[in-house]
């Protein structure tokens, strides 16, 4: 276990949530709000978490972070941390399946990992990253206290990025 809030527990990915994963990537909602990883089975899920979420916690200490709701078994998300080469800080996200929209588990998720990247990683600046169309997640990362700067196109992006630091 990473964190608990009153109604979450977020704990580290492991291969075995190749399932949930696989749902993840692929519900609707992420791949127009985040975007189209191109993982369509169980073996690519299980890739994907070996690739870039368990390499994160290895390289880096902390990543994306598994999100479930305190009682049941199933995950609700993702929510943790991410070092990328195009920002300048790292960048907190989070990702919930569609079923859990509307409960505030983004910004109970949210607000657990902003307070652990400053109160245990000591990190000064964190940033997020969210589609400009997206008002949901924009207002998600405005109430855990981040504030927007500007909206970035990032190298390598498809589609433009506003860009919030807290």
């Amino acid at each position: 276990m990473i964190l608990e809030t009153p109604r979450l527990s977020l704990r580290e990915a492991t291969l075995e949530d190749g399932a949930f994963i696989l749902e993840l990537l692929n519900a609707p909602g992420f791949v127009s709000g985040i975007g189209d990883r191109g993982v369509r089975s169980l073996d690519q899920a299980r890739d994907y978490i070996e690739t870039r979420i368990l390499s994160s916690y290895r390289d880096h200490g902390f990543g994306m972070w598994v999100v479930t709701a305190k009682g049941e078994d199933q995950p609700a998300g993702l929510c943790g941390l991410v070092r990328r080469d195009v920002l300048p800080h790292v960048d907190l996200g989070y990702a919930l399946l569609e079923r859990q929209w509307g409960r505030g588990y983004a910004q109970e998720a949210a607000a657990a990992v902003l307070a652990h990247a400053r109160g245990v990683l000591g990190l000064a600046t964190v940033a997020a990253i969210v589609n400009p169309d997206n008002a949901a997640s924009r207002r998600v990362l405005e109430k855990v206290g981040f504030r927007f700067i500007d909206v970035r196109h990032l190298d390598g992006w498809d589609q433009p990025s506003a860009y919030y630091q807290a």
